[in-house]
């Protein structure tokens, strides 16, 4: 099986078979808690432009714009947007952006980078849309494994706990996000570790 992003992807039966309504729905809770995050380190505001990469159904996207931001998101799952709980929510490549250079003021990804296969390519795009003086947070989980909190996910796609790898292809930590992310025109702002379902990183970056 292959990744819904960027290079490698799903066959059509396969992508209608593993991500029906309900296994999605299985796979893709909504945290309340990542909004008092967001809201604490990101400081949305009405009227800014505001891209989510990986929103899934677009619960994020749809509190951000109760708070009147002009906030939009991109899944590369076709059933996000077609279950999205909002307006705003379309199918993208993380990795080939669809929108203008500098056209945001700040980008939040919840627990999507991991999955990723080319994190590089999405990171030079995330750089380029996002507005000179914006700022990009990023929430990820604290794995001392690779893949060990993706084991129930591998086992609901996969049947095999052995392919929890397959689900997060991205081992990653502060140290080494900023390592994708400074080369690429971003700067760290400052990263920290939080505790809710799962161990998880927030990292905070500005664009200079």
């Amino acid at each position: 099986m292959k990744s819904l992003f960027g290079k490698r992807r799903l066959s059509g039966a396969k992508t209608g078979a593993l991500y029906d309504s309900k296994r999605y729905a299985m796979l893709n809770r909504w945290d309340p808690r990542h909004m008092v995050t967001v809201a604490s380190h990101l400081d949305p505001r009405a009227g800014e432009r505001i891209l989510e990469v990986g929103c899934g159904r677009g619960h994020l996207t749809k509190r951000l714009r109760d708070l009147g931001a002009d906030a939009v998101g991109i899944d590369a799952n076709p059933h996000a947007a077609a279950e999205s709980v909002t307006e705003g929510v379309t199918t993208g490549n993380a990795e080939a952006l669809d929108y203008p250079d500098a056209s945001f003021d700040k980008i939040v990804s919840v627990h999507a980078i991991e999955h990723i296969p080319n994190i590089e390519a999405a990171f030079s795009e995330m750089a380029r849309v996002l507005k000179p003086g914006g700022k990009a947070l990023f929430i990820y989980p604290a794995e001392p494994i690779q893949g060990i909190w993706a084991v129930p996910t591998a086992i609901v796609l996969h049947g095999n706990p052995l392919r929890a790898r397959d689900v997060h292809c991205n081992w990653l930590w502060p140290s080494k996000v900023r390592g994708i992310a400074e080369p690429r025109g971003l700067v760290h702002d400052h990263s920290s570790f939080m505790l809710l379902s799962s161990p998880q990183f927030v990292s905070v970056f500005s664009k200079p």
